[in-house]
């Protein structure tokens, strides 16, 4: 099962994190094509959003697209 990521929400925690893509694929120790499939929004394992997440110092929950 894969989960999509909320782009705007995702684009204003890695704001406050004062952290831009190539940072956070650093940090987050994930390749880049990784990372911007993250951040377009595409389906990625739930491991993955959750090691952003955990790295932005953010719940899960707050960049989890949420598919009505």
């Amino acid at each position: 099962m894969n989960v999509k990521a909320n782009k705007e929400k995702l684009k204003l925690a890695m704001a406050n994190a004062c952290m831009n893509t190539e940072d956070l694929a650093k940090v987050c120790e994930m390749p880049r094509p990784t990372l911007n499939n993250v951040i377009a929004g595409r389906g990625v394992r739930p491991k993955t959003l959750g090691r952003v997440a955990k790295v932005l110092n953010v719940p899960v929950e707050q960049i989890l697209l949420k598919e009505v």
